[in-house]
Formats: structure tokens, sequence, C-alpha cells
């Protein structure tokens, strides 16, 4: 088990920012990829960001692109989703996810690719 605990969700205003960040444990948690993924009421759920297992390789979904940045701090076991310029439509709960990918530079953008996922934070963005 990769416990994944997400914080940094909140209320904002459209044009704001905040910075998501999922906190991981165990002395393997630095082996995993990292994932965001999020689900608004009646949506499926969402690729955002990923971030493979050496931090050097990062994807975005087409909606985040330019605005959404993820980084990991693996001394610290944790993984970033800074946002900016957000906008209504990027109201929804946002999860984080891991998983152990074929190598160190692979990318999940698909949810069935995690095989741990946090409980979620919730982002409203505000018109």
């Amino acid at each position: 088990q990769v416990p994944l605990v997400e914080s940094g969700g909140g209320l904002v205003q459209a044009g704001g920012s905040l910075r998501l960040s999922c906190a991981t444990s165990g002395r393997t948690s630095s082996r995993y990829a990292m994932g965001w993924f999020r689900q608004a009421p009646g949506k499926e759920r969402e690729f955002v960001a990923a971030i493979s297992w050496s931090g050097l390789n990062t994807v975005y979904g087409d909606s985040v692109k330019g605005r959404f940045t993820i980084y990991r701090d693996k001394a610290k076991n944790t993984v970033f989703l800074q946002m900016y310029s957000l906008k209504p439509e990027d109201t929804a709960v946002y999860y984080c996810a891991a998983g152990i990918l074929s190598t160190a530079q692979a990318l999940g953008v698909i949810a069935h690719e995690y095989d741990y996922w946090g409980q979620g934070t919730q982002v409203t963005v505000s018109s």
C-alpha cells in the first residue's frame, strides 16, 4: 500500500491560483510515477497531469496545458500540482495517483495505469 494524502484544495476566484500537494509515504514511494486526475459532478474522471518516476518527464491534459505545472520533491515524497489562471470549468475533485510503470521515464495518462489513489481534494473556482 502507498498511502496518498492530497491537500491544498479550496475556493478561489477565476484567474487565481492554487497549489495541490500529494504526500506519499514508504521507502519505495519515490519509485512511482505520479498523476493527477479530476472529476466534476456528472462527468467522467479526467486526466490532468503526470510526472515520471525520474521526474524528468511530464505530460498534461489539453484543458490545462500552459496553466498547470506538475513537479515532485523526492526528498519530501511529495508531488505538487501548481495551478494558475484557474477557470470555473476547473472546478472538480482532484485525485492524486501512484503507479509503477515500465521505465523510469514512463508516464501514465490513463487511470487504470495507476495502482493507488488518494481520497481527493475539492477545488472550486468561482466566476
